[in-house]
């Protein structure tokens, strides 16, 4: 269940405990209150607003959090692929534009009158490939061991979300900046967003299926929020 709180979206489960608990959650400062099954809607709602100060206080926190300093694109550079760090070396070419792995190098190649823009935008199509290439065997996989099936799956930029379901359209998408993680943080998102199919919203059963099915997942959700997140804007 969704409610909106001085122009805040709370999301609330409601399960079997005694007492309401809030939390601020990242990467992005999710506001999520669990409430015992009985609890009337008009309590959960005063109790978010006699908190809305502390929430948009903790919501700022994140806001404001540490991100990826801007990419010039330049020799010298970090970059990183499925979690392993490499050096960025730009080359100049008049033929196709291109990235490749070269042992620990990132060589990217473009015309020598290329702008910062177009080198970014060659590198983003190179991890949505990436990306693309990876994707058709975890979904082939997890979609067998959960009994869902996803109409679609696509990759976007996105600033605060490493995934997100619409459920009604069984359409998945994940950010595309998963290609820099380990890919075990790829997995779990689509598990994620798969198992969003079985049940809509955060709520115990939900819990109860990504135990199930993925066990070690709050493992690697910790490590997958505790990455600095780029300064993307979503597409």
């Amino acid at each position: 269940m969704q409610m909106e709180i001085s122009g805040v979206e709370v999301e609330v489960i409601k399960k079997n405990i005694k007492n309401i608990h809030l939390s601020v959650q990242p990467p992005a400062g999710r506001v999520r209150i669990s409430a015992p099954v009985g609890a009337k809607d008009e309590t959960i709602k005063l109790f978010a607003v006699k908190k809305i100060g502390w929430i948009k206080k903790q919501i700022q926190k994140f806001e404001n959090q540490p991100r990826q300093s801007e990419r010039e694109y330049v020799s010298g550079e970090s970059h990183y692929l499925w979690g392993r760090r490499y050096r960025l070396e730009l080359k100049y070419s008049k033929k196709a534009n291109k990235v490749e792995t070269n042992g620990n190098k990132l060589v990217l190649t473009v015309r020598e009158t290329s702008t910062q823009e177009q080198r970014e935008k060659v590198i983003n199509e190179w991890y949505r490939t990436e990306l693309k290439a990876k994707l058709p065997a975890l979904l082939e996989k997890w979609e067998e061991i959960i009994g869902v099936k996803a109409n679609a799956v696509g990759v976007k930029n996105m600033l605060t979300k490493w995934g997100t379901c619409n459920v009604k359209g069984k359409r998945i998408w994940v950010n595309l900046q998963l290609a820099k993680k380990p890919v075990a943080c790829l997995e779990y998102i689509v598990v994620h967003e798969l198992v969003h199919l079985l049940e809509k919203n955060h709520t115990t059963a939900f819990i109860h299926y990504m135990d199930k099915i993925l066990p070690g997942w709050r493992v690697t959700k910790d490590e997958l929020n505790s990455f600095i997140m780029d300064r993307y804007l979503e597409e």
